[in-house]
């Protein structure tokens, strides 16, 4: 299975910045690892013209419940898909504590995202006081278990909070264990299915790091913010 290298733009990116960021991966070359890249809303549509025809895939980073109405201010995965993405970012801490999102919101937009003909890329992860306490799998237990329909069959992101932004990064070990945890996890409710699903791992990842990391086991690839907003910066984790 490649792994998948996804960057998340997150509120950055204008229309010449969104270009200066995606024009350079036309020329990226073969990698052995699939790319993906999230913008802002405002952009996919444009960076998804960009990079037709490469192999480089198009995401958002959220999506409304509902196909259309009355909900001002909010995309439906109907409309991230007219606009050129083929993937979507849900449950993103951010989102979780910015906005308060909970795992039955988060579960109702992956089925909505999956029906719309999206690949869900569901976040889960701790803070450094769940942590600090030793709640980390217990936590990300709990989100795995209601952020996930049962026919799931997308993407996981782990992201530990307290790497994310900060310049922090779990070690290879704390990676592994909770890797293992979720991969574990997935293969118990889902069975062999669950063995096939994907675990992305983000928190502050960065080229100096990149290999070290993708190399940890059931590591299935990158979740990268900052680091992807640089268009030479993200070919190197791509590469590392």
């Amino acid at each position: 299975m490649r792994q998948l290298i996804a960057g998340n733009w997150k509120m950055f990116g204008l229309t010449q910045e969104a270009a200066a960021i995606a024009t350079p991966l036309l020329a990226a070359g073969p990698l052995g690892r699939d790319l993906l890249v999230c913008p802002p809303a405002t952009q996919i549509a444009a960076v998804a013209r960009i990079l037709a025809g490469s192999p480089v895939a198009i995401g958002g980073q959220d999506c409304h419940t509902e196909v259309q109405g009355a909900h001002t201010g909010d995309i439906s995965a109907a409309m991230l898909r007219d606009a050129g993405a083929s993937h979507v970012i849900l449950g993103h801490s951010e989102r979780r504590q910015n906005h308060g999102e909970t795992d039955e919101l988060v579960q109702a937009k992956v089925r909505a995202a999956v029906a719309a003909g999206l690949t869900p890329i569901v976040c889960v992860g701790e803070s450094d006081a769940e942590r600090q306490a030793g709640w980390e799998t217990g936590v990300v237990g709990k989100q795995l278990k209601g952020s996930l329909p049962d026919d799931f069959a997308g993407i996981i992101a782990y992201e530990p909070l307290w790497a994310i932004g900060t310049g922090r990064t779990a070690t290879e070990g704390d990676v592994a264990a909770m890797h293992r945890f979720i991969r574990e996890t997935l293969a118990r409710r889902f069975g062999a299915a669950g063995e096939s699903i994907s675990i992305l791992y983000g928190g502050s990842v960065r080229p100096a790091n990149a290999a070290s990391l993708l190399a940890v086991p059931h590591v299935g690839g990158a979740l990268v913010g900052g680091a992807s907003l640089n268009a030479g910066q993200f070919l190197e984790i791509a590469r590392a």
